[in-house]
């Protein structure tokens, strides 16, 4: 199934191709490489005028060239929320518009539970997941090994006014965290997860998508409380298939859980110019039926 985020003001997919995107960050116009872009451009004059433009390099990685001088950083808003947005150095902008899909669905499944929910995110990046489920009334833990990414959620916090809610920022190696929270006795009502292709946690712990995977999958199986409402596995990682994601969660969680079903499948944006679609990843994703 293809999830679109289509519900975005500040944000917008003006155009794509040639293996890059054209974007609108509340007017701040983005040019950056998007591998799934393969198709032609045949009109390039909207892509002229723009603010930023990261080249990549042939030898990996890139930089930015700024067409005039940007704030430091701006915000962007998603219906209620509101996001700190600024280009770094691997061509990213701290927010990920595609999973707006995402956000909702655990902002709807949060707001229609019978009781108060505990949340966990783990590869928590810039926490716009955190916030939204923060806001839909969940108390929420968010994991990220990098303390900048941690920083930056907690300017994300501060934005969208969600100081006073329970929200715990932690700086640590998911897994070895899950795994301290089973010894301790703590369990949650939900999980989503954004796990990389490959990463080091905070003490060089290595991470690898395909041997890791199930690993903390079945530890997060664990701190599951004995009524979840959702699990949600986000992946960019290239070769792997939703299949795959649906598969996974359809031997771990629907046994255990068989009140539930599983689906999978892609996330996208719509492409303002000739009504198309920019893939950009794939979710699987538990939900009770209750």
């Amino acid at each position: 199934m293809l999830r679109l985020s289509n519900e975005w003001k500040d944000y917008q997919c003006l155009d794509a191709g040639n293996g890059e995107k054209l974007e609108s960050w509340n007017g701040v116009i983005l040019r950056r490489p998007d591998p799934q872009a393969m198709w032609d451009v045949n009109d390039y004059s909207s892509w002229k005028n723009v603010d930023g433009f990261y080249h990549r390099s042939d030898k990996g990685g890139g930089n930015w060239e700024f067409k005039k001088k940007l704030p430091e950083y701006w915000e962007v808003k998603y219906k209620h929320l509101t996001f700190k947005v600024t280009p770094t150095n691997f061509k990213h902008t701290g927010l990920f518009p595609e999973q707006a899909t995402n956000w909702d669905f655990m902002m709807d499944k949060i707001k229609k539970a019978d009781k108060p929910l505990k949340i966990l995110n783990l590869f928590s990046y810039t926490g716009a997941a955190t916030m939204a489920c923060s806001s839909a009334g969940a108390e929420v833990v968010q994991v990220d090994a990098s303390k900048g990414m941690t920083e930056w959620a907690k300017e994300n916090m501060h934005l969208s006014g969600l100081d006073n809610n329970k929200i715990r920022f932690i700086v640590d190696d998911c897994l070895k965290f899950v795994e301290r929270e089973y010894r301790r006795g703590n369990k949650y009502d939900g999980i989503v997860m954004d796990p990389p292709s490959y990463g080091r946690g905070p003490n060089g712990e290595v991470w690898k998508f395909e041997k890791n995977l199930y690993v903390l999958i079945e530890a997060c199986l664990k701190i599951l409380s004995a009524k979840p409402v959702f699990f949600l596995i986000n992946s960019y990682t290239t070769g792997i298939s939703s299949i795959v994601l649906e598969n996974i969660l359809k031997t771990t969680l629907l046994p255990l859980y068989p009140n539930g079903t599983v689906d999978a499948g892609e996330v996208g944006l719509p492409i303002k110019r000739d009504n198309m679609i920019l893939p950009c990843g794939i979710y699987g994703r538990w939900q009770s039926n209750d």
